[in-house]
């Protein structure tokens, strides 16, 4: 999801200092190495592939999407013309980073970013305009759409797809056949959710129903989000300045899990859980059912027989959280149309099926949902073809707001869920006042 978000007041601050030290120095303006400029309109080819020339590119990404950034960078290296040096940064100290390099005129050619995090830098002017050359790509449309809308500002395209971690849920078909459930037939709506669970729960002996990050905010809005968005429903407004936290749908949500809660459904440690280890509970084979990022399948025990399926709503649907990593072209680079040819590059069919589909992770094109690699696992195909429906939420204010373990996000959290759920309209307003503030 994204780095701890207590350090957002300082990072909100770094940023505002870099674009007041970008705009003085007229630097966005000044990103592109000749015709092809920050958002098109020079040589087509330059626009729709870039150039390939020996240029020596920067690029920075956050250590939470290392391996898949090395494999994409190394890939790259050995076939093109062009060589990224990669940095990895300790993912919290990576906006502070970004932040004071804008301010200091010394930002990569490219830098990745925490998807929910890309609307500070799109506002903020660290982004160059890649418009033009994003819509000449031959499958622009199969883009993952969750992302090119988290990192579009005033109309105007500045960030690609980069890692995708989608929310899915994950059961455990050994425990579903001894309670006597269909292996092959996982939760279709929230109500079949919490019957299954409850039946794995009643095996006993250490076995659990579900399990989940209770004091994790950012575990919240990654599994508890898709099931009121599978409704048709909303969260925030499309500025991402208000909440809607308590509609009838959400409340839905909230029950169930108070409901887990209450009758002990779910595994122990829940309500102190703060997202550290909440992802290795259920790889030890004693949870039934439960919403985890599609980045942990490739780590389970290859000995755990389980199935992937979308989280669904209240009474059906399918969503999933679109996280992961955006990545564009810094306003300040001088070397745009090279620093586009890795970014096209990286989207094409060779590097989204032979490096990322090839390390089972989500491919970044919705018409890559099935391929030579995923087509081996149904598992794979499943969460591919989950990113055609789901979203990223779009928030300036989403660090201070969701992820901080003292925002008012986690308060409404727990209230709803370990509290007796009365005080939801209430944490609704508060979640906004955040937003707003």
């Amino acid at each position: 999801m994204g780095s701890t978000a207590g350090q957002r007041g300082h990072i909100h601050r770094l940023v505002t200092t870099a674009v007041a030290l970008l705009a003085t120095a007229s630097l966005v303006t000044a990103c592109g190495s000749g015709d092809g400029g920050s958002g098109g309109g020079g040589d087509k080819a330059a626009t729709a592939t870039g150039v390939d020339d020996g240029t020596k590119l920067t690029m920075w990404t956050r250590a939470a999407t290392r391996p898949q950034s090395e494999a994409l960078v190394e890939a790259y290296n050995a076939s093109h013309q062009n060589k990224i040096e990669l940095t990895v940064v300790p993912t919290d100290d990576y906006q502070a980073k970004v932040g004071a390099a804008a301010g200091s005129r010394d930002l990569p050619d490219l830098f990745a970013s925490d998807v929910v995090f890309v609307p500070n830098y799109t506002s903020s002017g660290l982004f160059a305009d890649i418009t033009e050359r994003v819509d000449a790509l031959p499958f622009a449309e199969h883009l993952a759409q969750s992302h090119i809308k988290a990192g579009t500002f005033e109309d105007k395209k500045y960030v690609v797809p980069h890692t995708l971690d989608l929310s899915v849920l994950f059961y455990n078909k050994e425990l579903y056949r001894k309670a006597k459930l269909d292996p092959d037939k996982p939760p279709a709506t929230l109500r079949d959710w919490d019957r299954q669970a409850r039946a794995v729960d009643a095996l006993g002996g250490g076995v659990d129903g579900t399990f989940f990050g209770g004091n994790c905010g950012g575990c919240g809005v990654f599994t508890w989000w898709p099931s009121v968005w599978a409704a048709g429903d909303d969260v925030l407004n499309k500025e991402g300045t208000e909440a809607d936290l308590a509609s009838g749908t959400a409340k839905k949500v909230y029950d169930t899990y108070r409901g887990w809660v209450r009758d002990g459904i779910v595994a122990p440690g829940a309500r102190e859980e703060t997202g550290t280890t909440w992802t290795g509970v259920f790889p030890k084979g004693k949870v039934g059912v439960m919403p985890m990022p599609s980045t942990t399948l490739g780590l389970m025990p290859k000995d755990l027989d389980l199935g992937v399926a979308p989280i669904p709503g209240p009474d059906g649907g399918k969503s999933t959280f679109v996280g992961g990593d955006a990545i564009g072209i810094s306003a300040t680079s001088e070397s745009a149309d090279q620093a586009w040819n890795f970014l096209a590059w990286s989207l094409g069919d060779k590097a989204q099926v032979d490096v990322v589909a090839a390390h089972k992770d989500v491919v970044a094109r919705t018409d890559l949902a099935s391929n030579k690699h995923s087509q081996a696992d149904p598992r794979l195909v499943t969460i591919n073809e989950l990113v055609a429906h789901g979203r990223t939420p779009y928030a300036l204010k989403f660090g201070q707001t969701f992820n901080d373990p003292n925002g008012p996000w986690l308060t409404l959290m727990r209230n709803a869920v370990f509290g007796d759920g009365t005080s939801v309209a209430k944490d609704n307003e508060a979640v906004t006042a955040s937003l707003a503030d």
